[in-house]
């Protein structure tokens, strides 16, 4: 675990060490704050991100006032040791002006994230009238006849030069194959992680 006398603050004129909010989910950046000592330290104790607020010249927790809380998943110091990354399941938007994102990056930045963390939402959960619950419930064969057939759809759309039939098609089975992964316990990682040891 980090702790604060292994970040280099004295860099920074104010002494304070930047945060950068990441969601661990979408890999979307968020936001930027400030820390200092006692704000990274109620951060590592509670759980949720704490701020040194310099408007405010306090203590600042993301969320005290509108619900909207960052609630920590990991924490990363940077190379110089001067700077953190921390990744966060947020709770609602992050922007004071409604926004996802403190940065105009698009929303949809990250989203089949966002979708995989769902359809392993309706893994956990099986809530009823749910179309992934009844995936789940099909077993993988249907499962895997689903992936299939999305997979010939695809084809054919493409052969056919139909480009937003493709896309549309393309996109049911990235959905599909994602509820098959997940079935299996797989994730998006995993197949980071094999695409990465054959770019290697």
């Amino acid at each position: 675990m980090i702790e604060y006398k292994d970040l280099d603050a004295k860099k920074n004129s104010d002494g304070l060490v930047p945060a950068i909010i990441q969601d661990c989910n979408t890999l979307k950046v968020l936001m930027l704050g400030y820390m200092n000592q006692e704000a990274f330290e109620k951060t590592q104790k509670e759980g949720v991100v704490t701020f040194f607020s310099r408007t405010k010249n306090r203590l600042w927790t993301k969320g005290e006032t509108s619900g909207n809380f960052l609630n920590v998943k990991e924490i990363y110091k940077d190379c110089d040791d001067d700077t953190l990354l921390i990744k966060v399941e947020p709770v609602g938007n992050v922007c004071h002006r409604g926004t996802v994102s403190c940065f105009d990056t698009p929303d949809n930045e990250g989203f089949i994230r966002k979708l995989e963390a769902v359809i392993v939402g309706r893994h956990k959960d099986m809530p009823a009238g749910s179309y992934t619950t009844h995936l789940f419930n099909k077993g993988v064969n249907k499962m895997a006849q689903k992936v299939g057939e999305e997979a010939v759809e695809t084809v054919i759309e493409a052969i056919a030069g139909n480009d937003e039939r493709l896309i549309y098609e393309a996109s049911d089975l990235m959905y599909h194959s994602l509820v098959l992964l997940i079935s299996k316990g797989f994730t998006i990682k995993d197949i980071e992680e094999e695409l990465a040891k054959r770019h290697k």
